[in-house]
């Protein structure tokens, strides 16, 4: 599910007033359940203090904007060791990293794809898988998580 540049928008101003950066958005289905999931990030880290003190924020702003129909579950989130990529900014950081990437459509046959990111331009990233590398475009990329190394 895509999330609506517009919840985005409305969010961002909350948590960039509080001192943090929005990652992105992710809405999923746990079960039955609808879940909006907000990461965010600083550079000190997020503590689960952090992650309370913007639910709270973003909890509010939702109740009274409503931009969200039907019942849902708000999850703010530090990104963790395996870290959603959401942005080029955030493709760019971790050039050179191990990346777990789902298309949208196949390439090479697969969806599912693990390499090295060894670049990125404005239209969209080159991931080392093996020794071939393959160009997929930003706009056709579902998730992509950094690969945690050890």
């Amino acid at each position: 599910m895509g999330v609506p540049e517009a919840l985005e928008e409305l969010i961002m101003p909350v948590v960039e007033g509080l001192g943090y950066q929005l990652l992105g958005i992710v809405e999923a289905c746990a079960g039955r359940r609808r879940v909006v999931r907000v990461y965010i990030d600083s550079e000190d880290g997020i503590s689960v203090k952090d992650c309370e003190k913007v639910s709270h924020h973003v909890s509010d702003l939702l109740d009274v904007e409503a931009p969200i129909r039907g019942s849902y579950v708000l999850e703010v989130s530090s990104p963790g060791l395996d870290r959603p990529l959401f942005k080029a900014r955030d493709y760019a950081r971790f050039s050179g990293h191990r990346i777990k990437v789902r298309t949208a459509g196949m390439i090479e046959g697969r969806r599912n794809l693990v390499g090295k990111l060894v670049g990125i331009d404005d239209v969209g990233i080159q991931l080392q898988v093996d020794e071939q590398i393959l160009h997929i475009p930003l706009d056709g990329i579902e998730r992509a998580r950094v690969i945690p190394e050890f």
